[in-house]
C-alpha cells in the first residue's frame, strides 16, 4: 500500500465540485418543489397613461388564498395554501401535511388612486389594476396688465 501526501489547504468543494450541486438538488428536492416556486412569485410591472398594472404569477392557487391590503402607502400582497393528505390502511396511518406562503410588498408612488384599485385572478395570474389620480390641470386666466 502506498500513502500519498498533500496539502490540504483547498476548501472541500474544491476536491469534490460536484457535491454542491448534489447537496443543492437533494435539498431542493426534499423541500419540494413548490418550495422554491413560493419564496417569491415572479411580478410584471406596467405602466401607461391612466394605470400602472402588477402580474403575479402565481398559479394552483384559489382565489381564497390571497390576502390584498393596503397598509399606508404600501400594497401588501399575500397567500397561504395549507394542505394536508391521509392515506390509511390496514397497517399504518400516513398523514403529510404542506404548507406555502409567500407575502409581497409594494411601495405605491403618490399619484395612484387607492380607492379604485382592482384585483383579477384567472389562470394562474394575479393581476393588480392601480389607476392613476387625475391631475389638475391649471385653470387658464388672464392677468391684467398695469
Amino acid at each position: 500500500m502506498t500513502l500519498i501526501k498533500f496539502k490540504n489547504e483547498s476548501p472541500a468543494w474544491t476536491l469534490f465540485p460536484n457535491s454542491v450541486d448534489l447537496f443543492n438538488e437533494f435539498f431542493s428536492d426534499y423541500a419540494g418543489s413548490d418550495f422554491r416556486k413560493w419564496n417569491a412569485p415572479a411580478v410584471n410591472i406596467s405602466e401607461n397613461e391612466t394605470m400602472y398594472k402588477l402580474n403575479l404569477a402565481v398559479p394552483g392557487l384559489k382565489k381564497e388564498d390571497f390576502k390584498i391590503a393596503l397598509e399606508e402607502n404600501t400594497l401588501v400582497v399575500s397567500a397561504e395554501r395549507k394542505q394536508e393528505s391521509n392515506e390509511k390502511t390496514e397497517r399504518y396511518t400516513r398523514k403529510e401535511f404542506s404548507f406555502s406562503s409567500f407575502t409581497r410588498r409594494f411601495s405605491l408612488p403618490e399619484n395612484v388612486d387607492q380607492a379604485g384599485i382592482v384585483a383579477n385572478y384567472e389562470d394562474g395570474i394575479m393581476e393588480l389594476q392601480l389607476p392613476k389620480k387625475a391631475e389638475e390641470k391649471p385653470k387658464a386666466r388672464e392677468i391684467s396688465i398695469k
